[in-house]
């Protein structure tokens, strides 16, 4: 009997305790607006590489603020926002030459909150960067 009464006091105890998480974890003010995993594949047999790069905008800053390891990421992120998170834009008066050395661009993350899921293959390093300017400049 004694055992059931001290049983009952703890629990009676334990039951007036403040309810606190056992993992406590302080997220940050402010997330980025957008958090781009950036690749560049070259798919020819013999020029295979890839190099990647992370593009960071707007980390707690200005619409044109970057970060990451992209090494142009103020000048991308601000293509970016001009373009509303857009990854292509009009290639307009760019001309490339017609050598054919295929790359393929990828972009997985988030922008603004959406998805932002992009592969693209171009015939040439010029293509590529006319239709995307400096987001896959690295």
């Amino acid at each position: 009997m004694p055992h059931l009464i001290s049983t009952a006091l703890t629990g009676a105890a334990l039951a007036l305790l403040p309810i606190t998480p056992v993992h406590a974890t302080t997220l940050p003010l402010t997330s980025p607006s957008a958090k781009l995993q950036l690749t560049l594949t070259s798919p020819e047999a013999n020029t295979s590489s890839t190099r990647k790069a992370l593009l960071i905008c707007d980390p707690g800053g200005g619409t044109h603020s970057g970060g990451g390891t992209h090494p142009r990421a103020k000048a991308a992120c601000r293509e970016l926002t001009a373009r509303k998170g857009k990854i292509e834009r009009d290639p307009a008066s760019t001309m490339c030459t017609l050598i054919y050395a295929p790359i393929v661009a990828k972009a997985e993350g988030h922008w603004k909150g959406r998805s932002v899921r992009f592969e693209r293959e171009y015939p040439n390093d010029c293509a590529m960067r006319a239709h995307t300017g400096k987001v896959f400049l690295f």
